[in-house]
């Protein structure tokens, strides 16, 4: 369910992948059988191609990965987390409208990484 400019990453890659990147991370939390995942998929994807060499957009599968959505308090999904300097800046948690995404990730790209908390 990942777009051409969208990886997918898992607990054991999750680290080096989101954690490490010199760039901005946008992390897609989604299931195969998640009905809202699938309708925000699409906007992922093209977000990824609208701001390759500034955010790297990643997806993590829940059902295949436990402890990363455990770790950042994922309850509910799509859940969409924006990662800068290896700490969450953001996050939207449901469907949204594609505005609503590009907003946050813009605010989160404007960001020094000192003002992430």
């Amino acid at each position: 369910m990942a777009g051409n400019a969208v990886f997918e990453v898992s607990d054991a890659t999750f680290d080096q992948e989101v954690l490490q990147s010199e760039q901005p991370v946008l992390v897609d939390f989604w299931a195969v059988w998640c009905g809202p995942c699938k309708a925000i998929a699409p906007i992922v994807d093209d977000l990824a191609t609208a701001y390759a060499g500034k955010l790297k957009v990643v997806k993590v599968d829940v059902d295949k990965n436990g402890a990363t959505p455990s770790r950042y308090g994922i309850r509910g999904i799509p859940a969409l987390l924006i990662f800068k300097g290896g700490k969450v800046a953001d996050q939207i948690v449901g469907y949204v409208p594609r505005e609503v995404i590009e907003e946050k990730v813009n605010r989160v790209l404007a960001l020094s990484p000192a003002s992430v908390n």
